[in-house]
């Protein structure tokens, strides 16, 4: 892009680089933008150029919802980005456009639905179970990443998904490395290859099958011809990629209330606002570094008086959005009275995150079963020795040494 195509009135640049954040800290560098203005620049450590940033909550919503921004010409772009890889492939759900975008979804769309949700439930809560059970019995002090929070939503994920118990920890390994920039983009890239693989021939075998999970889901419309092969597999590795994500977000919620005692104690003590509370902490939790995935302005459009020109890569930042005071009043307070409470954890529009009614089961599960069978529940290390991932998108901790 030549400096003639730049509004002179654009903002500066803001190099962005990948911060290997620990705890729960916000990103330093999204709070500058953020107080930079509602429509800044920036450069990741990947990829190209530079990029718009949109951080009000208004706006975000707007351009995440707005037919005038589109994902699929991404594919075309070496966008500045913090992967070292893009994660989803050509076809993939997550870089389609309406209407594809919306025939795709169509497909699965029974297995996320409340009724498709509560069908795993109790199943879940059983698996939950065993594995407390397991960590009991065991003793303290125990990793509750290793124990729980790790095992817990890829068992989830995997029955909602259809992938045999056997196979869980291929997922689990595969998922890891793709989700990773510290590996490089080959070993990232060949671990999709081998989920891709993986998941064509699950879908290929349940073309004939009746089940409700999303492998049979996706075998039976590609068996009607109403989605192609490669896009069944496309959205079966986002959607199990996209399920372990509860993994960091139930570890930095566990480290919240591990390390402010006082919240956990309120959630023990009034069980009944536990569902509200669960969507104040996803609200305030901060759950990835830096932005997810952009997407192109397909026209010029006109925002918070910046001229943003076709062509010009653009992203949306959901935690600075989730911290708007505009729309959370005292953003940054923890309030598990506050309501209305309409954060963008899981995103907006179109690309909603599927996945966002099963996360908050597996979330309200997960703080039922351990406050209410652990009460005595505490950290087994001073918090800052809490090791946090490193070269990782989503934030979470490596592991999380617990006691009772």
């Amino acid at each position: 892009m030549s400096e003639d195509t730049i509004d002179r009135t654009a903002p500066p640049v803001r190099d962005w680089p990948a911060l290997d954040l620990a705890g729960t800290d916000f990103d330093p560098v999204l709070t500058e933008l953020m107080r930079e203005g509602p429509v800044t620049r920036i450069s990741l450590p990947n990829g190209e150029g530079w990029a718009w940033l949109v951080t009000r909550h208004d706006d975000v919503r707007m351009v995440t919802n707005d037919p005038r921004f589109g994902r699929e010409a991404v594919m075309d772009r070496q966008v500045t980005r913090l992967a070292p890889h893009f994660i989803p492939a050509r076809g993939a759900v997550g870089f389609l456009d309406p209407p594809d975008h919306t025939r795709l979804r169509r497909s699965v769309a029974a297995a996320f639905t409340a009724r498709g949700v509560e069908r795993v439930r109790s199943r879940s809560r059983g698996m939950l179970d065993e594995l407390v059970d397991a960590m009991l019995r065991a003793g303290p002090p125990a990793d509750l990443t290793a124990a729980v929070l790790s095992p817990f939503p890829i068992a989830v994920i995997c029955e909602l998904m259809g992938v045999p118990a056997a196979d869980r920890h291929s997922m689990h390994t595969w998922t890891q490395l793709i989700l990773s920039s510290s590996h490089g983009a080959e070993v990232s890239e060949r671990a999709k290859r081998e989920m891709n693989d993986y998941f064509a021939d699950l879908i290929g075998l349940r073309s004939d099958s009746t089940g409700e999970d999303v492998a049979s889901l996706l075998g039976a419309a590609v068996a009607r011809e109403e989605v192609t092969l490669a896009e069944a597999v496309g959205l079966a590795v986002l959607l199990q990629i996209g399920g372990e994500a509860v993994t960091n977000n139930s570890g930095q919620m566990f480290y919240l209330l591990l390390t402010r005692p006082e919240l956990a104690e309120h959630l023990r003590s009034e069980p009944e606002i536990r569902p509200r509370a669960i969507d104040e902490l996803l609200r305030w939790i901060p759950h990835r570094n830096a932005v997810g995935l952009s997407r192109i302005a397909l026209e010029d459009v006109e925002l918070r008086g910046v001229r943003i020109r076709a062509g010009d890569a653009v992203y949306v930042s959901y935690l600075a959005a989730n911290r708007d005071p505009e729309v959370f009043p005292d953003p940054d307070t923890i309030d598990f009275s506050r309501a209305p409470n309409p954060h963008v954890s899981f995103g907006f529009g179109p690309h909603y995150c599927p996945g966002g009614m099963l996360a908050r089961l597996e979330s309200e599960l997960l703080v039922d079963t351990l406050l209410d069978r652990v009460p005595g529940l505490k950290l087994a290390v001073p918090p800052e020795d809490v090791p946090f991932k490193k070269g990782a998108l989503i934030r979470g901790p490596e592991a999380l040494p617990v006691t009772w």
